[in-house]
């Protein structure tokens, strides 16, 4: 496929100095893109690159001397980077129609236009909507509902009576509705306590590789409109997350924790359970979550702090046995001076 770059600036609001009519074929890095590629520059840093690029045309925040072709001048090159990289993305590989080697449970609704491919189960009395796509190894217990257009990647678990809403992605290896961690303790033994409840995913969420999300012990786990997660995240029973939410890889966010809408979750953050985290935190990676966040605060360290304590008190770590030194001195002189003080009173 070869679109004119008018036509690119057009579907993205751009707007193109120097030769609108060149022909792009696809987008690429500035260093590894070929004539009839499209590349951007969305951090300065990256400027020398430009010079030697060999794409046709590049996406900038505003002109750049260094470059001689035309120019898609945007305000957010990276944001136009990702639309552009959609229009030339390959469609997703579809199994025509319904594999005979897929078990389909009984009473069991199936949509049109679905791809179902070999060796995916999908129990009784669930609802497969238009236009989705179920890779092989996919397991859907009973009485589940997977949305118009959503894709499901091989080997995910879906277990019985979630809730997937429209145009869902979920990758490879998820665990969707496995039992939530509650047990109650009678002495040293643990009693498990059943989980009665479902998890529900709402429209355009996109869920990472080997994420487990659990069920709620009754009730819902909930993950709000548009969010995302990277690979690896682990949400607990009962957690509710707003809408548009990010994660990032290796998070674990612990049971009935309220997390709001527009949050940033850094990676390998841990959130214990029970708190509620306000509309558009934002938590640097590795942070450890132990109270509660209002809106708007953004979070580091262990346990969290504003971020920029957390900067002034990391800094003073590393000076912590410089600092023992001095007090240790410090503590010498004041007993000398305390002795001398003594005699001089005697005296």
């Amino acid at each position: 496929m070869e679109i004119t770059l008018r036509h690119i600036a057009e579907s993205i609001g751009g707007t193109v100095v120097g030769d609108d009519q060149v022909l792009i074929k696809g987008i690429n890095s500035l260093v590894s893109a070929e004539q009839g590629e499209i590349s951007f520059l969305s951090d300065s840093r990256l400027k020398d690159q430009i010079r030697i690029t060999k794409a046709s045309a590049v996406i900038v925040k505003g002109l750049i001397s260094l470059y001689q072709g035309p120019q898609l001048i945007v305000a957010d090159p990276f944001l136009a980077y990702a639309r552009i990289a959609t229009i030339f993305a390959p469609p997703i590989p579809r199994f025509p129609g319904i594999s005979e080697k897929a078990i389909i449970g009984e009473g069991t609704y199936i949509g049109k236009d679905v791809s179902i491919y070999p060796f995916v189960y999908v129990g009784r009395e669930s609802a497969i909507g238009n236009e989705v796509t179920l890779f092989p190894g996919v397991y859907i217990g009973d009485k589940v509902t997977v949305g118009k257009g959503s894709v499901i990647y091989p080997n995910v678990a879906i277990m019985s009576d979630c809730i997937i809403g429209k145009d869902v992605i979920i990758h490879a290896g998820t665990a969707i509705g496995s039992d939530g961690f509650g047990f109650a303790r009678d002495g040293d033994v643990s009693v498990k306590i059943p989980q009665t409840g479902i998890v529900q995913i709402e429209d355009e969420v996109e869920i990472g590789a080997n994420n487990t999300i659990d069920r709620a012990t009754f009730g819902k786990t909930k993950i709000g409109k548009g969010v995302k997660t990277d690979n690896l995240i682990q949400i607990g029973h009962n957690v509710v997350i707003g809408e548009n939410t990010i994660i990032v890889s290796q998070a674990g966010i612990a049971g009935s924790t309220k997390i709001g809408k527009s949050v940033v979750i850094g990676p390998q953050v841990g959130i214990i359970d029970h708190l509620v985290i306000g509309d558009r935190v934002m938590i640097a990676g590795k942070s450890g979550v132990v109270k509660s966040i209002p809106p708007g605060e953004v979070v580091s360290g262990i346990p969290t702090m504003p971020h920029r304590l957390w900067l002034r008190t990391r800094g003073h770590i590393r000076r912590l046995p410089e600092y023992f030194e001095r007090l240790k001195e410090l503590e010498d002189r004041v007993k000398k001076l305390d002795e001398q003080i003594k005699k001089e009173q005697i005296g």
